[in-house]
């Protein structure tokens, strides 16, 4: 992209922002009538009409959606959540459902779902622990406790292990800090070193310092650190991931590195992976649209048609098929 296009793109965003509140491609509904919406659902509820009712969820915010829910089971009786899984199935069903829920409770429900059963789902775990704020995570929690009477740093701290259960937890501590605008060089300096240093020769970096720096400073001070970093050795700070550590650990790491230097391409990343070779990964799209929808998700198309020359919903039109295809569309919203 030429530096002219990359500017109008920031413009057009910033000018989105302004206008929306937000850089999500769902925002509330200008026009909201709970009373008319509720008696639209009823309708299409009653004629399994599902294309009104992934069009009237899909235009409206979350928490306009949660005002549906309340006034739903007042005027009609019915809890809305059940009427609609017994109307919908598969795919849109989880979508729609999905988006009923407030965003934290969704993301505990996530959690769960990657530390149920045999298996663990690494990757969950860490995209959700490394992409929300201390406030966020404080909300998962709590929703995490009421929905499964359990704790989520207990069950974390017996589904991981090693230095990967130890980064996990220290992020759900929720200690990172705000960016101030105001810039440390001394501290920059101090946290460079500290990732550069290796202590004796032949032995490894301090696992703890790192995990400590990399999870409570803030973004904008990180981003600093890891120019620092390669002034004073020549080298990306992946490089060095890469060279001192190893599994899950290691995958973590990179992934939180990635996020810190730009969170909208992290998740356009993890988009096309779980679009590219022989299946789709669909865990992967929902979530990553149900949960950006409100946030980051017009920045996340900047970054997908900027690295990979093709639009995301053209992405999404040509992997997928059928009412999937026509729900994950809706809230990638529009062709860039």
């Amino acid at each position: 992209m030429s530096l002219a296009r990359e500017i109008l793109s920031k413009l057009y965003l910033a000018e989105q922002c302004a206008i929306w509140g937000t850089l999500g491609t769902i925002r509330p509904h200008p026009c909201f009538d709970v009373e008319n919406d509720v008696e639209i659902l009823r309708t299409a509820l009653a004629g399994a009409e599902k294309d009104i009712i992934l069009d009237l969820v899909t235009g409206r915010s979350n928490s306009q959606r949660q005002h549906l829910i309340q006034h739903f089971a007042t005027i009609i009786n019915q809890d809305l959540v059940k009427a609609l899984e017994g109307a919908l199935s598969g795919n849109l069903e989880k979508i729609i459902l999905g988006l009923l829920k407030p965003p934290a409770q969704y993301d505990a429900h996530e959690l769960k779902a990657a530390m149920k059963g045999l298996g663990t789902d690494e990757d969950t775990l860490t995209e959700i622990l490394i992409t929300r704020s201390n406030q966020q995570l404080r909300e998962i929690g709590t929703f995490y406790r009421e929905d499964y009477k359990a704790d989520l740093e207990q069950d974390v701290t017996a589904e991981t292990s090693g230095h990967f259960r130890e980064l996990l937890l220290t992020l759900l501590k929720g200690k990172r800090e705000r960016d101030s605008g105001i810039i440390d060089y001394a501290l920059i300096m101090q946290d460079a070193k500290a990732l550069s240093d290796t202590g004796m020769k032949n032995s490894s970096p301090n696992v703890h310092r790192w995990i400590s720096i990399l999870s409570e400073r803030s973004m904008d001070h990180l981003r600093r650190v890891f120019e620092q970093y390669k002034m004073i050795n020549s080298s990306e700070v992946e490089d060095k991931i890469q060279k001192q550590f190893k599994g899950d650990f290691e995958r973590a790491l990179l992934s939180l590195v990635s996020v810190i230097r730009n969170t909208p391409l992290y998740f356009a990343d993890k988009l096309h992976t779980a679009m590219k070779g022989m299946g789709t990964d669909r865990k992967t799209l929902t979530r990553i649209l149900i949960s950006r929808s409100e946030t980051d998700l017009l920045c996340i198309r900047v970054e997908f048609k900027r690295k990979y020359g093709k639009s995301l919903y053209s992405f999404l039109q040509t992997e997928l098929k059928g009412e999937y295809q026509s729900a994950l569309l809706a809230l990638c919203r529009a062709e860039d």
